[in-house]
């Protein structure tokens, strides 16, 4: 039963972080991927977790842009410097390039929070924005949760190993962004 509670705190947490709370992911993932080195928790079941409070956050924000739409978005925007002009702008580069910015979004630290604002406001797929923010917050659990495995409860090491993983990630959306690009000039 201990086991059931911590898993749920896990996506209460993540989709804590994954919605319009700055909660750190980091904080969350690693040391339940260090439980898990202990045998007290089930990686597989930690990433899922993981995943699932970010998809659930993300759902959040999904619906609060796309239920209340520019003007809410706008509210909150506002407390970040964001202007009208700038969303025009978001949303014009969201309707072409909506499922692999989700993507991409949710690997990327501080943009990851936010990237389902957009997604609501141009009223993407339902289906598409739940797969392909599964896809992009599986991933980012992933690397925390092997972090937190084979690294252990040490926030120092932790945080060292964050810190050499975020060129890679950095490099694979390089990867991802010219792939994208070389494919729609190509077939569309």
């Amino acid at each position: 039963m201990e086991g059931v509670v911590y898993y749920g705190i896990i996506v209460l947490l993540m989709a804590l972080e994954s919605s319009f709370f700055p909660f750190p992911s980091e904080v969350v993932i690693p040391p339940a991927g260090y439980l898990a080195s202990k045998g007290e928790l089930n990686l597989l079941a930690v990433i899922f977790a993981g995943s699932l409070g970010s998809v659930l956050g993300a759902l959040f924000n999904y619906y609060v842009s796309r239920r209340w739409g520019r003007t809410a978005v706008m509210v909150l925007g506002a407390k970040f410097g964001f202007k009208d002009s700038h969303l025009r702008r978001v949303e014009q580069f969201f309707i072409r390039h909506g499922e692999v910015t989700t993507f991409i979004g949710r690997l990327l630290p501080g943009i990851r929070q936010y990237i389902s604002l957009p997604a609501g406001l141009g009223k993407m797929h339902l289906g598409k924005f739940i797969l392909y923010t599964a896809a992009g917050a599986g991933i980012w659990v992933i690397v925390l949760a092997l972090i937190g495995f084979y690294v252990g409860a040490n926030e120092v090491l932790v945080k060292q190993c964050l810190a050499k993983c975020y060129p890679f990630i950095f490099g694979f959306v390089c990867v991802l962004v010219i792939g994208y690009i070389w494919l729609r000039r190509r077939y569309y």
